[in-house]
């Protein structure tokens, strides 16, 4: 039987879940009239870094991998849509580093 990992133990899943909360409360501030359409786009990919980690955590090592990779390239979506947001004056990033 294939090994499973316990995600809640996983680092990189605690910091995608930090993240996603983040991110929501980020969203907090952002115009309404893009409600639907970036702010959804920008919580769906945030939210799907954790989740990729906890669903690939119950698959086999090459299937975990895999959602792995899927959570790498919603780190990539988030940061393209983020640069976006700072485009349009949404957020300002030296508020929101650390």
């Amino acid at each position: 039987m294939a090994r499973r990992h316990n995600y809640k133990n996983l680092k990189i899943w605690q910091i995608g879940l930090e993240i996603a909360n983040d991110i929501s409360d980020l969203l907090m501030d952002f115009p309404k009239h893009e409600r639907f359409n970036l702010s959804a786009q920008i919580s769906g990919c945030s939210v799907s870094l954790p989740s990729n980690i906890a669903e690939g955590s119950g698959r086999t090592d090459k299937g975990f991998k895999n959602f792995l990779d899927y959570s790498l390239s919603s780190s990539y979506e988030l940061g393209t849509q983020l640069l976006v947001a700072h485009h349009r004056k949404y957020i300002n990033f030296k508020k929101i580093r650390r």
